[in-house]
């Protein structure tokens, strides 16, 4: 029965984590790793996934590292009572017993809590052969970003990017 509340435990945990990464989110301080000149559009990444391969000379590239912080929650354990009926008739060969368990609080605990998640990402000049469209960041997977990065600085390079836009 105890590896069946320690299941129960990790399971409320993993939710509880969850949900709190998906809300925590946003910002906090701190620099990124850059490697490159760094300029051109900050813009938030468009949160729909491009499918469209783009052209262009790579003018910059960056990674965005992790970020993490420590955090506390509640600490849920599972409390059970056990509680007997009185005997019900004379034919009954005794009396039941009845068992309640309920989730309570009871201290704390600390886990890592994601604030940012790591990035590549790749900045373009002329993209599509287009002059004028110059510094447009792209969020890439890492294989493609160590692709871009081994390549030649003035060669053109290809790829499918996985979000336009690239922030800090």
């Amino acid at each position: 029965m105890p590896s069946r509340k320690r299941l129960m435990v990790t399971g409320i945990s993993m939710i509880l984590m969850a949900t709190l990464g998906a809300c925590g989110g946003g910002g906090g301080g701190g620099n990124p790793t850059a490697v490159g000149s760094g300029g051109g559009d900050r813009s938030a990444p468009d949160p729909t996934p491009t499918t469209d391969t783009v052209t262009g000379l790579r003018e910059a590239v960056r990674h965005v590292t992790r970020k993490t912080a420590r955090a506390t929650r509640p600490h849920l354990i599972q409390q059970c009572k056990t509680t007997k009926s009185p005997k019900a008739s004379k034919g009954s060969k005794g009396s039941k017993s009845t068992r309640k368990c309920s989730s309570v609080h009871k201290g704390t605990e600390t886990y890592t809590r994601v604030v940012r998640q790591e990035r590549w990402c790749v900045s373009l000049n002329d993209v599509n052969g287009d002059t004028a469209k110059d510094a447009v960041w792209y969020e890439v997977t890492h294989a493609t970003y160590t692709q871009i990065t081994a390549a030649n600085r003035l060669a053109k390079v290809k790829f499918t990017p996985e979000a336009t836009g690239c922030d800090q």
